[in-house]
């Protein structure tokens, strides 16, 4: 299962878009609501997450997304149930991806130590030991990071691509963007 997690101040389309476009390829998303069954953005929409933290089985999660926004991010930083779930995800071999200012959480753990990474400009230091970026999105192994809002559909496609394949991926990008695809991510 992909799990997308949600918390009070969270970027309403750096998380909407992966769910969007990862069920559009038929992929099982499940958001999480952090703080709250009902979760408001930073900018003032509400979204009723799918699971509370404790419906989820972390040892059934492939994939674990964070979105960025602030205070969002902020909140993701501080829950034992994301550090858990972050834990267990790399443990078992799954993937992280953060988007935004969310790839701070990775950083601060240590997971990015080595790795190449982005992150919206001015979270660069908590991207402890990583090699950064100037991209838009970036996958290094089993983790991926993105800019910001302005790239959320490159950093779905991604997401497709890595869970379901480039053909998925291309084809799922072509049906809402006809006249082209976005620029493709870094791959490490």
């Amino acid at each position: 299962m992909i799990l997308l997690t949600l918390a009070e101040g969270f970027e309403e389309i750096e998380a909407l878009t992966p769910v969007d476009m990862l069920r559009r390829a038929g992929q099982t998303v499940k958001t999480v609501g952090v703080t709250g069954k009902v979760v408001t953005g930073a900018h003032g929409i509400p979204v009723t997450a799918d699971l509370c933290p404790e419906d989820v089985r972390a040892e059934e999660v492939t994939l674990l997304i964070l979105p960025g926004g602030m205070p969002g991010t902020k909140h993701l930083d501080e829950s034992a149930f994301v550090d858990g779930w972050i834990r267990q995800v790399a443990t078992s071999g799954g993937r992280l991806a953060a988007i935004c200012a969310a790839p701070m959480v990775l950083g601060k753990r240590g997971y990015l130590k080595g790795r190449h990474a982005v992150c919206y400009p001015g979270f660069e230091s908590y991207l402890a030991g990583a090699v950064v970026e100037d991209s838009p999105v970036v996958t290094d192994g089993k983790i991926t990071t993105a800019r910001g809002m302005g790239v959320a559909f490159a950093f779905a496609r991604e997401l497709v691509r890595l869970t379901a394949g480039d053909e998925v991926a291309d084809r799922v990008a072509l049906s809402t963007m006809p006249d082209g695809l976005p620029v493709p991510a870094k791959v490490f």
